[in-house]
């Protein structure tokens, strides 16, 4: 099963005293890099959605914005020893008739001291981040399927390509060696008819693609078996594209026949347009 590098998860909630929103985004990447884009959540919260990232994903740039906000507390503390201070400093000058109001002082500098602090429900953020990252996790899959089929596709299209190279490759062989002996025999007159078939079977033999072919399905074949595994390596697919690539450049060198070497091409591109897919897997 292959999970793909780009996803998308998203979990709200609102309620009396809270109103959270989690987002998470993801590219692919070679390894795995993640940000959080938060309101200053605290270590805890941070070291918490970190280690469920780790554990869920191996590779891609994975992107966390929390947004949340909650109900604010409002802690008023009154400095008394600047207040007698003002108070006594008042009485000295007006006289013992002094009756300060609220409306007095308010604008006092240092009488007051206000604390607002907000009240975040953390256990509420871990259940709406699991929930996105849930949400997040199964988009990477569905488009994962996506990226299976058309590999899987290409794949098929690749050992038709090898098949039909394969099948008319066995006629071409006869029908070269039959042009080297003519052709040798054009240019001499006294020749050993034995001698001459060792050589032009030998000759023949340098396009000979045999193996190219049976390693071009066995490398079809292990594209198969990874793309059935429970969790497919995007590396690995890589690789063995690489090979298969190597493989279909050699075929296409040895071929001399222009309709089969249009095969090869058409084999190449193939396998180019499925390097450019795995490149997006996991």
């Amino acid at each position: 099963m292959i999970s793909s590098m780009t996803g998308f998860g998203l979990s709200e909630s609102f309620d009396k005293t809270s109103n959270i929103s989690i987002e998470i985004r993801g590219v692919n990447h070679r390894f795995l890099e993640l940000s959080i884009k938060s309101n200053n959540l605290g270590n805890d919260l941070e070291d918490f959605i970190r280690e469920a990232i780790s554990k869920n994903i191996n590779r891609g740039k994975i992107e966390v914005k929390i947004n949340a906000k909650s109900s604010s507390k409002t802690k008023y503390d009154i400095n008394k020893k600047l207040l007698r201070m003002l108070e006594s400093s008042l009485k000295e000058a007006l006289g013992n008739r002094v009756d300060l109001n609220f409306s007095d002082i308010k604008d006092v500098s240092g009488i007051f001291n206000i604390e607002t602090s907000q009240c975040i429900n953390k256990k509420l953020i871990k259940n709406n981040f699991n929930t996105a990252l849930k949400e997040f996790i199964n988009s990477r899959f569905k488009e994962g399927k996506k990226i299976e089929n058309v590999l899987s596709k290409k794949t098929k299209g690749i050992e038709k390509i090898a098949r039909s190279i394969q099948n008319m490759e066995k006629k071409t062989l006869n029908k070269r060696i039959k042009n080297y002996k003519n052709k040798i025999k054009n240019l001499i007159e006294d020749f050993d008819e034995t001698r001459l078939d060792q050589e032009v079977a030998m000759l023949a033999l340098k396009h000979d693609i045999s193996e190219e072919l049976d390693r071009i399905f066995f490398h079809t074949k292990t594209i198969n078996e990874e793309l059935t595994k429970k969790t497919s390596s995007g590396k690995k697919i890589d690789f063995i594209l690489q090979e298969l690539f190597r493989e279909s450049n050699t075929l296409a060198v040895k071929i001399d026949d222009s309709k089969l070497k249009n095969y090869a091409l058409d084999m190449k591109l193939l396998i180019e347009e499925m390097r450019e897919q795995t490149q997006n897997v996991e």
